[in-house]
């Protein structure tokens, strides 16, 4: 599978680590379909990258929205001559707070659902929507090679912090759906990797403090220093082009591993 000639759709595709997968693929010579809730950000995303980039608001929380951009998403693959190749579901949030805070006072399930509902639910909602027009696909390759679903967990998944108990669950699903997910879309040529990134350069952590920042930083090996989203997305296009590469949830965190707090 290559982005050339292909369309990818990237949720959370406005910023971070969705923007950085967009302009890789429209510079390969693909589409791509920018799903967001910022109009802003998305509408000067495809002013920069130009005929090669749609943008549509969407609330991956909201089924109906999701089929809204699904069906724009097939017309505009149909008016384009360039099939469907691949999701790329990047929209998250984090939410952090303690399951029990020091009053006894339980977390609100209103942060749990808010994170679950984008995070997990989004993500395998969009999938699954998608899902028909990307299995529909005409196969390519020797392998006939319809597609690939690249998802996105969390060290967190792995290893997470005091406060991270919503987040993780979230990302800690995601990374367990992978194989199964994979292997019900086998017989259709469809494979399905998951990255699981620690500290990245993103809208999620922008408001760190330089405290947490410097914190995380004492858990990193080498480099010390966040992840750039161009390096996510240098990965994300290997797992696009490695058709070996199905069924896998990849750690991208040199070799961070969370301490139980900072």
């Amino acid at each position: 599978m290559k982005y050339s000639g292909r369309t990818f759709v990237v949720s959370g595709g406005a910023s971070g680590l969705g923007r950085a997968c967009v302009r890789d693929i429209c510079a390969d010579g693909g589409n791509a379909v920018i799903l967001d809730m910022n109009e802003g950000l998305g509408n000067d995303l495809v002013k920069e990258l130009g005929a090669s980039a749609k943008f549509f608001v969407c609330d991956v929380a909201n089924t109906d929205s999701i089929a809204a951009v699904v069906q724009s998403t097939v017309e505009w693959v149909q008016q384009t001559g360039k099939p469907l190749g691949g999701i790329i579901p990047a929209a998250g949030v984090g939410r952090p707070g303690l399951i029990l805070d020091k009053n006894l006072r339980p977390t609100p399930i209103s942060a749990i659902d808010l994170v679950l509902s984008i995070n997990l639910r989004g993500t395998l909602d969009l999938i699954r929507q998608l899902l028909p027009a990307l299995a529909a696909a005409p196969p390519s390759g020797p392998d006939n090679e319809r597609g690939v679903i690249i998802m996105v967990a969390s060290s967190a998944a792995f290893e997470g912090q005091m406060g991270q108990v919503a987040y993780a669950a979230s990302k800690g699903a995601v990374a367990a759906m992978t194989l199964p997910l994979a292997r019900d879309l086998s017989r259709f040529g469809i494979r399905v990797v998951t990255i699981a990134p620690s500290m990245f350069d993103s809208a999620m952590t922008a408001g760190l403090s330089d405290k947490v920042r410097k914190g995380l930083e004492k858990a990193m090996e080498f480099p010390v220093r966040a992840g750039r989203p161009e390096e996510f997305a240098a990965l994300v296009r290997q797992a696009v082009e490695n058709g070996m590469l199905n069924g896998v949830v990849i750690r991208l965190d040199g070799a961070t591993r969370m301490p139980s707090k900072l």
